[in-house]
């Protein structure tokens, strides 16, 4: 028996970290592939694997959430585009995000076309389903929030056939449509809990859907939805901050994470991010970083009672550690300063193997007290949530006596998301919907939107900004997509 990798299956463009016993075929397809069970789970990996991509949350997706908004700034030509907000539809990040992107929809597109016909286990075989269409369904989220309308592809392109390949735009509706009906389908059938052994913890189970589901309903505005969805897993049980905000990080999948990407290290490539972020040492090589915190939040922040920003302690050669970022002492320029310290484990090399937050709970919690003040005004039950984020953080808990208004509770939302979730890559994505609801409705206002900074950066507000440009790459190889306004 010879030894094939299912990354050498080329009809999919595939990349696992699975090795299967199988007698050599004349000809890999999609229909003598996908046998047993066993190339299902592996289809299934590969899909997982996609997220690992440095256009998605390997590297890219955390820089375009971050490094065009108000935390992050640097001095690395390779993310200058992003932070003045000048990108094109040549720029890398703008292309690397769409590209890996529909590398990740076709992953699952295979694995929701061809397992079905597998004969194997039927619980286990609907849970890869619901799986799989949790993950198609991410990829379409991040493509919708960054360019608008997209191109819908829900089959497999192994055959390079135009008609599934070359697509026209379809509206953001139709695409949030799809989404939900992939987060509905993902429901039904993923697994009710993690089960036995804990390493299940890596997969997506129905309380991670409805984490989706509230963040796909908080960014359309649908208060109501938000708050059912996101309810489901703070009612689930399966679930619990953290004691202490430092120990979140490096992300291994503890009690508090929902949904996170998973690296291995050097077993699997390891995380490209932290050797980007981090100062040398301990990252591996010195140059100018990406996602240096600005002085503007480290002003922001309360460094000195708020657990989230308080210093804890020296780091010896790396300087003085606050939780979320460290202040680095060097005669290097490229190492002095302010740095990300969310990512802590070795970057060795660009092979990190620290894992990293897709859905968190104390983010569920703040996307309830949002979405309860904007449906309801002031409440107990959006206090609670609010409550819950700042006292973790060493704050006081506030009463409704201290956030009398809509306004006043919304702009403290905003603040503990800003404090909490800083560096995941949610920023901008937070600005945008911020943007978007100040234009739908004249009369709310957020202390600082996506507008602000297009302004700040391009002399004006132009909104044909809140939305990336296609690749120009991809506008030359599909003559039925138009690129979006304004470039």
């Amino acid at each position: 028996m010879k030894k094939i990798f299912f990354a050498c299956v080329p009809f999919l463009f595939l990349a696992a970290c699975q090795v299967l016993d199988k007698t050599p075929l004349p000809s890999i397809t999609p229909e003598n592939f996908f046998q047993n069970a066993d190339d299902a789970e592996s289809a299934l990996t590969a899909a997982y694997d996609a997220l690992q991509q440095g256009g998605t949350y390997g590297q890219d997706l955390n820089v375009v959430g971050e490094m065009p908004s108000d935390n992050a700034t640097s001095t690395n030509g390779d993310v200058n585009a992003m932070e003045r907000i000048i990108w094109t539809p040549q720029t890398s990040q703008v292309n690397n995000v769409f590209q890996a992107a529909y590398i990740g929809i076709n992953r699952a597109n295979a694995v929701l076309n061809y397992v079905p016909t597998i004969a194997m286990d039927t619980v286990r075989r609907n849970q890869i389903l619901g799986e799989a269409s949790f993950l198609r369904a991410l990829h379409y989220f991040n493509l919708v929030r960054l360019y608008g309308g997209v191109p819908l592809r829900l089959q497999p392109t192994e055959s390079g056939e135009n008609s599934i390949v070359n697509l026209a735009s379809s509206p953001p509706e139709q695409v949030y449509a799809q989404i939900v009906s992939d987060l509905q389908r993902a429901e039904q059938l993923t697994a009710a809990n993690f089960g036995s052994p804990a390493a299940n913890r890596i997969r997506v189970i129905k309380t991670a859907v409805n984490a989706l589901q509230a963040r796909v309903f908080l960014t359309q505005r649908q208060w109501a939805q938000t708050v059912i969805a996101a309810n489901k897993v703070l009612t689930s049980g399966l679930y619990q901050l953290m004691p202490n905000f430092n120990e979140l990080f490096p992300p291994e999948n503890k009690s508090e994470s929902i949904f996170e990407v998973q690296f291995a290290g050097n077993a699997d490539g390891g995380f490209i991010l932290p050797d980007l972020l981090l100062p040398s040492p301990p990252a591996t090589y010195s140059f100018p970083k990406f996602n240096i915190p600005t002085n503007e939040l480290i002003q922001y922040a309360d460094t000195n009672t708020d657990l989230r920003w308080k210093f804890t302690g020296e780091v010896t050669p790396a300087g003085r550690n606050h939780a979320s970022f460290v202040v680095s002492r060097s005669s290097n320029a490229n190492d002095n300063g302010y740095f990300v310290y969310k990512w802590r484990s070795n970057p060795n090399a660009f092979n990190s193997p620290d894992n990293y937050y897709v859905l968190r709970l104390a983010d569920v919690m703040l996307m309830v007290a949002e979405a309860s003040n904007e449906q309801n005004g002031p409440n107990q039950a959006a206090l609670t949530q609010l409550n819950a984020v700042r006292t973790r953080a060493g704050l006081p808990a506030l009463t409704l006596a201290n956030l009398t208004s809509q306004q006043a509770f919304r702009n403290e939302v905003d603040r503990q998301r800003r404090l909490e979730l800083a560096f995941e890559g949610e920023r901008w994505f937070d600005l945008l919907r911020y943007a978007r609801q100040e234009l739908a409705t004249p009369t709310v206002s957020h202390p600082v939107t996506a507008l602000d900074l297009i302004r700040q950066q391009r002399n004006t507000p132009d909104a044909n900004y809140l939305l990336f440009p296609f690749p120009q790459t991809e506008i030359n190889n599909n003559a039925l997509l138009q690129q979006n306004p304004g470039y």
